[in-house]
């Protein structure tokens, strides 16, 4: 049992889900459960879509935007298919029948409503390829196993709720051989019936939920590119590929940043020794990257991490009092209710600071947290990280530029910086 992913780039279009199949047909003896993502930039329109709703937009024209561009590419890959033409039909008219109330309070939820289902028409889509390209799949809406709670963007995953799940409706789908099933990323359901959504990215995600339920022999998630790279090649120039690397060193630079892995789809793996593969769906014959148990070559190879638009925000008491585990709560406590990410942390006697992502919750957090404290903030500021860093890189990626902060252990340098 092998679990793929294939992400929004992978099926953008008519051409991309056609090489999709290709792959698969590479491997024509093993059982796979298929996870893919929402076509192309959907997602990015449908947020879109949310954000006209909210502000009494008119709708109508990206929505139909989007089914003209659904129904042509089905209509390409899989022509006369009435079926999935009737299914892909029924959703966009849940869609229209969102639209059609007011917004209400619930912003978050109604996101997930209009958001996920990005992922259901690219499914529907792909399935439908698949079956008049010769390869028999089921499909299967991943709300039906996925369970989660509802922290509505942010869903956390109820993991035994799943598990009885994936054995009443899952893992009879693949009493034949070789089984084939087609699903969503990024979506799961509350145990009331809500939709929601596992955060941006997360279709990685969902891939390893799959994979964890299934107990399956390994993770592939297939991109547009050769593997994991120690840096963004669009940002340095002599980038080199991590072949293998450990779950450990993987998490790190999740957690950091890289962009190749979602943060969290690295420990459902790990729980279960799962290996993920990244490879490329544009040439099978590239080794990509392997992220197993095993970590000798972790530190063969330094990686760079840059965060742009980034806020460097310090906090301050009024009256110079010590920065103590009471201040410290009442900050975080703040930071949680905005939903703001904290990328790096360091304080002094008097002061607390703190980098974030550049966004509208983090500007209204500073907004509420000068109603208690002296704030003072930098913007524009770039968060770059260095796993395996010796002097001579640190002294060249700095130059020119100045230091706001500065961070050091033995691994990993982290510098906020203003170019």
């Amino acid at each position: 049992m092998k679990v793929f992913k294939f992400g929004g780039a992978s099926v953008k279009d008519a051409a991309g889900v056609r090489n999709m199949a290709r792959v698969l047909t590479h491997f024509p003896d093993d059982d796979l459960l298929i996870v893919v993502s929402a076509m192309g930039k959907t997602t990015n329109a449908l947020e879109e879509v949310v954000s006209a709703h909210g502000t009494g937009r008119d709708t109508r024209a990206p929505v139909e935007g989007l089914r003209t561009a659904h129904l042509e590419v089905l209509e390409e890959v899989a022509p006369g298919d009435a079926a999935a033409v009737g299914a892909l039909e029924a959703s966009f008219r849940e869609l229209q029948r969102i639209l059609a109330h007011r917004p209400g309070n619930r912003a978050d939820e109604e996101y997930d409503r209009i958001v996920s289902l990005g992922e259901m028409w690219s499914s529907l889509v792909v399935s439908a390829h698949l079956k008049q390209a010769g390869i028999a799949n089921t499909w299967l809406d991943a709300r039906t196993v996925v369970r989660t709670d509802a922290s509505f963007r942010a869903a956390k995953v109820e993991w035994q709720a799943c598990e009885n799940l994936a054995i009443r409706y899952l893992k009879p789908l693949f009493n034949a051989h070789p089984g084939r099933v087609l699903t969503q990323g990024f979506i799961g359901r509350t145990a009331d019936g809500r939709s929601t959504t596992l955060g941006r990215e997360g279709s990685d995600f969902s891939a390893a939920i799959f994979a964890w339920l299934l107990d399956a022999e390994s993770v592939t998630i297939w991109k547009d590119v050769p593997g994991m790279f120690n840096a963004d090649p669009k940002r340095f120039p002599d980038t080199k590929l991590l072949k293998h690397i450990s779950y450990r060193e993987a998490i790190e630079l999740s957690y950091f940043g890289a962009s190749v892995i979602h943060p969290r789809t690295l420990q459902p793996l790990q729980q279960k020794h799962i290996p993920l593969y990244v490879r490329s769906f544009l040439d099978l014959d590239a080794a990509g990257s392997t992220i197993d148990d095993r970590g000798a070559n972790d530190a063969l190879v330094p990686s760079f991490i840059v965060k742009p638009q980034q806020l460097l925000i310090s906090i301050t008491p009024r009256d110079l009092s010590f920065i103590v585990e009471e201040n410290l709560s009442g900050i975080f406590w703040l930071f949680a209710r905005h939903n703001v990410r904290i990328d790096l942390m360091q304080n002094s006697a008097v002061a607390f600071s703190v980098v974030v992502d550049d966004t509208p919750r983090s500007r209204q957090l500073i907004a509420e947290l000068g109603k208690g404290y002296e704030v003072r903030y930098n913007e524009g500021c770039e968060l770059v990280t260095v796993r395996h860093h010796d002097e001579a890189t640190l002294s060249a990626l700095t130059a020119g530029k100045e230091v706001l902060l500065e961070q050091r252990s033995r691994t990993t340098a982290r510098f906020v910086l203003k170019p």
